[in-house]
């Protein structure tokens, strides 16, 4: 198995572990990705996933060396797009890359997160990265297109424009540009992104969940969407919400839990 799953409570680690080809993904190894991230979803003790990658090396991007090799390659993505059962479970070429998620991820990037190793990056809810870390449209010199999302995901996170030039170049975009720009949301010393990016998967852990789980619902159904049509959508995904955790927080709140900023664990720890 190339994709091992550590838990920690509600916080699962995905860890994508092929070193000896830079944690590079065939298709066979983007099936073993998406089978974890399924599991993590379908799992009602999981809440939070980190998502790294061995030996200091988040992802290389899809193993061109198998896609060289165009009889197999062509056998092989047949196993990367099945039928979806409800239009949500999509397997791209690097595995879950079109999966819908009701739960949010958290890449902890150190090293290279290039080509389909950056889709899969942009893929994730969160970022975290090393200092030296890095992302770039590095198929770009072997023209090799973004098919797993990077067209799409880049320019909603950082702009057309900066979107433009880092696809169309190619270039290595380093962790401190990541961070200005909004590509990443978390920059930390070398070696930490992964204990960084499971404390903040664990602080999300403790939150009442179904709220959580309805305002991420939310940011994803207003893409694109008119204003009005956004805040008609926020309403009916969320009201039932206050219901089901607002008023029993409210409630908290209104008996002296949490004033003056103060943090205020939730109720079901």
């Amino acid at each position: 198995m190339t994709v091992r799953t550590e838990k920690s409570g509600a916080v699962w680690t995905m860890i994508l572990s092929r070193p000896e080809a830079r944690n590079a993904v065939n298709p066979e190894h983007a099936i073993e990705l998406y089978d974890a991230f399924l599991a993590f979803d379908r799992d009602d003790s999981a809440s939070v996933a980190v998502f790294t990658g061995d030996s200091g090396v988040f992802c290389a991007g899809f193993d061109l060396k198998v896609a060289a090799k165009g009889g197999e390659q062509n056998r092989l993505s047949e196993l990367a797009f099945p039928e979806p059962d409800d239009g949500r479970h999509l397997r791209g070429p690097m595995g879950p890359t079109r999966l819908e998620l009701t739960k949010p991820v958290i890449a902890a990037i150190e090293g290279p997160a290039v080509a389909g190793g950056m889709e899969l990056a942009l893929w994730c809810d969160m970022r975290v990265m090393g200092a030296s870390a890095y992302m770039g449209v590095y198929c770009r010199r072997w023209g090799v297109p973004l098919i797993d999302g990077g067209t799409v995901r880049l320019p909603r996170l950082v702009g057309e424009g900066r979107a433009r030039d880092i696809i169309l170049t190619g270039r290595k975009v380093m962790a401190e540009e990541c961070y200005r720009i909004g590509l990443c949301e978390r920059l930390v010393p070398d070696g930490e992104a992964r204990q960084v990016a499971e404390e903040l998967a664990q602080e999300l852990a403790r939150l009442p969940q179904i709220c959580l789980r309805a305002d991420r619902r939310s940011i994803n159904l207003q893409e694109g969407k008119s204003e009005r049509e956004a805040l008609r959508l926020e309403y009916e995904n969320s009201a039932g919400v206050v219901a089901l955790e607002g008023a029993a927080g409210a409630a908290r709140f209104a008996a002296g839990a949490g004033r003056h900023g103060e943090r205020a664990e939730p109720s079901f720890l």
